[in-house]
């Protein structure tokens, strides 16, 4: 190792408990979770503008995998005036974002549903094969 990496000090991010309470810091909460498929990995949560940051300060957090989506969507939404925003449009964007996460949500849940369908078919065809 050379001198001058000897006499370099620590990172200050070294420390995994200090970067873990650093992210949970960032997210405002202790107990962060994926707001669309409930990821509580506190390294992959993010912050997400619900509306988009120039409309609003409400923030959901979101997995980077959801974050992506849901900032993708918004590339989907009418484009901006010209000027500072009104607060129709503020609302408007709000309503269109809330809409995104609903959406995302209903795929979720579409899919957690039709999974614990194919579960109980399994476990009643496993419980008739018992039978016989």
């Amino acid at each position: 190792m050379s001198q001058a990496r000897k006499n370099t000090p620590p990172r200050p991010n070294a420390d995994p408990e200090a970067r873990k309470w650093a992210r949970l810091s960032k997210l405002g909460t202790t107990s962060p979770s994926c707001l669309i498929c409930g990821e509580t990995d506190d390294r992959c949560l993010e912050r997400h503008h619900v509306a988009g940051r120039k409309y609003s300060d409400l923030i959901g957090i979101l997995c980077s995998n959801c974050h992506d989506k849901a900032s993708d969507k918004q590339k989907d939404h009418p484009g901006t005036a010209a000027g500072k925003p009104t607060e129709l449009e503020c609302i408007g964007r709000l309503l269109l974002g809330l809409a995104d996460f609903f959406e995302m949500l209903a795929m979720q849940l579409i899919q957690f549903g039709r999974y614990l369908i194919e579960l109980a078919a399994d476990a009643n065809r496993q419980g008739q094969e018992n039978v016989q």
